[in-house]
């Protein structure tokens, strides 16, 4: 039996910075609009240009995070999937869907805030990641049978090959 998939992936312009808030239970959610264009074909056989307006929540520290850097103009991936909220209002039924995202990745132009005019970017994941701790000034490398390390500068194996260089 097949299993369902809701997987969506988006590059777009932010429509308006990201807004912050926080659940009761101290959950940050950011929420913020993206704006895709896409060329289609008009009825006169003329190409236009058509734009689409999703909405994209984002949880957590990762939305604390970006919230510098989520300006209204800067082109942005999102990679999440969708979701659809139901509720009543004044006795009619409404619904709205909305994208959660997982992954934001910072692209270059526009906004002002993040990136660079390199096309430097940044990804930001909302699934947790395991802490690495990196080794400081000083510290030795572990240990690892498959190198070797030199244990002095006056190793003499190491300049054996200095009469080989042919220049």
């Amino acid at each position: 039996m097949a299993s369902d998939i809701n997987h969506v992936i988006l590059l777009g312009r932010l429509t308006r910075d990201i807004e912050l808030r926080y659940t009761n239970g101290g959950s940050c959610v950011g929420r913020f609009s993206l704006a895709v264009n896409r060329n289609k074909r008009s009825a006169d056989g003329q190409w236009e240009e058509e734009t689409g307006f999703f909405d994209v929540v984002l949880w957590g520290k990762q939305a604390e995070s970006l919230s510098t850097y989520l300006r209204k103009g800067k082109q942005i991936a999102v990679e999440g999937s969708l979701r659809q909220d139901r509720w009543e209002q004044d006795g009619q039924k409404r619904s709205r869907v909305e994208i959660a995202a997982n992954t934001v990745q910072l692209l270059g132009g526009g906004g002002s805030g993040g990136g660079n005019s390199y096309g430097d970017s940044d990804s930001y994941s909302a699934q947790p990641q395991p802490f690495r701790q990196q080794s400081g000034a000083g510290q030795q490398p572990a240990s690892d049978s498959r190198f070797s390390y030199p244990s002095s500068g006056n190793d003499s194996s190491i300049n054996d090959f200095e009469d080989d260089i042919p220049f």
